[in-house]
């Protein structure tokens, strides 16, 4: 095996392309059950966000329109789950899991056409006078714009967590909906809204990876990433920094594997495709033996809000 083959600059900088999708999503969860809202759909969100921004982004030449209407498919889908769950007040985990069983069909029906195709590419987004630094530059300035937009949303979801009056109502509705709705904050119409974010978010990372990670169309192109989006929360004790630090282990683990393969490992190809779901759920075993993020999570998480307690 030649490690010399490994750019260790190529590396950092590949991981920071490959963790963006699984941020974005990782990130519009943990906003959702901060409200105290548990939707497993975030993979059905993602790949119906793929496939929404990949035909828009085809047919009208524009990667920004794509992404506008991968945000607008994930949301809506996510609207579906809220009025299974806000409305007709359906248990959750059931209601996510046809989230994506109806995401993951509705992405093979609409692209069925667009199989092949390559979407416009989208320009990277180089800082001026940051950008030829060595190392540096090509680590962290030379990415495409929505890297930056990833990142700047960790540090809004965190201010607006922690300073806002809204960010204070949606915590206090996911820590006791009871006591929310008797102070007169509007427990439903608060969840319903960060379901919204968590749909948009979860089609954002959707769409960066079929217009720009993997900038192709095929069935099941997120991969199982919705999933590993789950358990980043979990992983994060539903702190947006630790989301970040989550979704860039996940990515050099990914980004790490492929670099293996390309220098010619002695390991079988299908070891290391599954490394980075295996890190994740040896990750989630040692948080789970050590008792830790489940004391963070939200009191209400996964309960039916009735208006009438």
């Amino acid at each position: 095996m030649d490690f010399g083959s490994i750019n260790p600059v190529v590396l950092l900088a590949s991981l920071m392309v490959a963790s963006t999708p699984i941020l974005m999503a990782a990130l519009g969860e943990m906003v959702v059950e901060k409200s105290g809202v548990l939707n497993l759909g975030v993979e059905g969100m993602m790949i119906t966000g793929a496939v929404c921004g990949f035909i828009v982004a085809v047919e009208t030449g524009s990667p920004t329109l794509g992404f506008i209407a991968a945000a607008l498919g994930g949301m809506a889908l996510s609207m579906v789950f809220a009025l299974l769950t806000q409305v007709f007040l359906t248990t959750q985990v059931p209601a996510g899991l046809a989230l994506t069983l109806m995401g993951v069909g509705l992405a093979s029906l609409l692209g069925q056409n667009y199989q092949g195709l390559k979407p416009p590419p989208v320009t990277d987004l180089n800082i001026p006078g940051l950008d030829h630094i060595p190392v540096i530059g090509p680590i962290l300035f030379q990415h495409d714009m929505i890297v930056y937009v990833s990142l700047l949303s960790i540090a809004g979801v965190w201010a607006f967590l922690k300073y806002s009056r809204a960010g204070l109502i949606l915590r206090a509705v996911g820590e006791n909906h009871s006591a929310a709705h008797a102070l007169g904050y509007p427990v439903r119409m608060v969840r319903i809204v960060a379901i919204g974010f968590g749909g948009a978010m979860a089609g954002l990372g959707g769409a960066y990876i079929s217009l720009i990670r993997v900038p192709q169309w095929t069935d099941g192109i997120t991969a199982g990433y919705g999933w590993i989006a789950l358990a980043i929360v979990v992983f994060a004790s539903w702190k947006a920094w630790r989301i970040l630090i989550g979704a860039y282990l996940f990515g050099g683990i990914t980004v790490l594997q492929l670099n293996l393969q390309a220098a010619g490992a002695k390991v079988p190809v299908e070891l290391l495709s599954m490394s980075p779901f295996l890190a994740t759920i040896v990750v989630l075993v040692v948080i789970s033996a050590r008792r830790h993020g489940a004391s963070n999570a939200p009191a209400m998480l996964g309960r039916i809000f009735h208006a009438s307690h």
